[in-house]
């Protein structure tokens, strides 16, 4: 008997430890309590903060969406994206919406981005940011609130392509919903449309990243890369005009939004050109649902890697009408009923 009470305020100091480092933590990471999102707080879900760590010891700051009213153990899901954008814009409107249907929802920053910790800043890795969602469902499966079999994640934009490849590591990801996805290795190795799909164009790339590597080293710091700019140019295509309405508007500009100031470093492309992030999709078991505008610039990612999976859980959805920022934040656009029912068919 003296040893199970022993056990028991044993267990309970060590909750008492683990809430407290917790919280150290949230302190340490600087995070905003108040509602700073670009979308209005539902009254349907109960909002909070929380963090978790990556295997490569990052700690990654999120946004907790729980149904009100609804018992436990749920579904859940992880929400990251667009590339480039933090939790406070698209990521967090799909995460409350989804909450709002009765899923438990985190939306999170990426490593080395926005409340999320990392140092240098702003730097990329398809390797880590895969990690980072992975990194989200350990924070989930082991969330007393969450069925630990009934996992999905969401990827927006950039992070549509980062979820595909997570969804092919880790079989805990029982569902993966990749929408307006860009495969950012295919873009930054072979341009827009693969127009710069040669040995040669590569190279040359790589010339330029390797130059401003060697001044970055000298200056002691990265360069930035640049976020969509305050002033479209003349010639500006749609799909760039788009991105401004979006990110240089109230509609998603956000501060911490690299997207919406100086963007990302200029050295970001290095990673990914000589990392296939499809490479693997054809292995991926469990289902996925990706989502594409019909008028979307970026709709071939989509449709191509759509082509790589395999079995009759893999499903693709094209938007008629919707552009590539449609599907960030237009709810009449977004299908909310098929995503809802793409994830209570497979998170169950």
């Amino acid at each position: 008997m003296i040893n199970l009470i022993a056990t028991i305020v044993l267990g309970i100091a060590s909750l008492g430890l683990a809430e407290a480092q917790n919280n150290q933590v949230m302190n340490t990471l600087n995070m905003t309590q108040e509602w700073d999102k670009t979308f209005p707080q539902s009254e349907k879900v109960n909002h909070s903060k929380v963090c978790f760590t990556n295997r490569y010891g990052i700690t990654l700051a999120a946004d907790m969406y729980v149904p009100k009213d609804v018992a436990g153990p749920l579904p859940a899901i992880a929400v990251c994206g667009p590339f480039g954008a933090v939790k406070e814009q698209a990521a967090g409107l799909y995460a409350q919406t989804l909450a709002e249907r009765g899923f438990l929802t985190i939306a999170f920053d990426p490593s080395y981005t926005g409340e999320s910790g990392g140092e240098p800043r702003y730097v990329v890795s398809p390797d880590i940011n895969t990690e980072d969602f992975s990194a989200a469902v350990d924070f989930l499966v082991t969330n007393d609130r969450v069925d630990p079999e009934r996992v999905g994640i969401l990827g927006i934009c950039g992070w549509g392509g980062l979820a595909i490849n997570a969804a092919a590591a880790d079989p805990r990801i029982k569902a993966t919903v990749a929408s307006t996805m860009y495969d950012m290795s295919r873009v930054n190795s072979n341009g827009y449309f693969d127009a710069d799909d040669s040995a040669e164009a590569r190279n040359a790339l790589r010339k330029k990243l390797a130059a401003q590597r060697t001044e970055d080293f000298r200056n002691g710091f990265q360069k930035p890369g640049g976020g969509v700019p305050d002033e479209l140019p003349a010639d500006a295509p749609q799909f760039f005009k788009d991105y401004f309405a979006y990110y240089k508007t109230p509609r998603g500009y956000h501060p911490r939004s690299l997207n919406s100031n100086q963007g990302r470093n200029a050295t970001e492309a290095i990673p990914f050109i000589n990392f296939p992030l499809m490479s693997r999709a054809d292995e991926i078991e469990n289902a996925v649902l990706i989502i594409h505008g019909e008028k979307a610039h970026s709709r071939y990612f989509g449709e191509d890697a759509y082509k790589k999976l395999k079995g009759d859980n893999k499903k693709l959805m094209i938007i008629p009408g919707a552009s590539h920022c449609d599907l960030y934040d237009n709810l009449s656009v977004i299908p909310f009923d098929a995503i809802e029912d793409f994830f209570t068919t497979y998170l169950k």
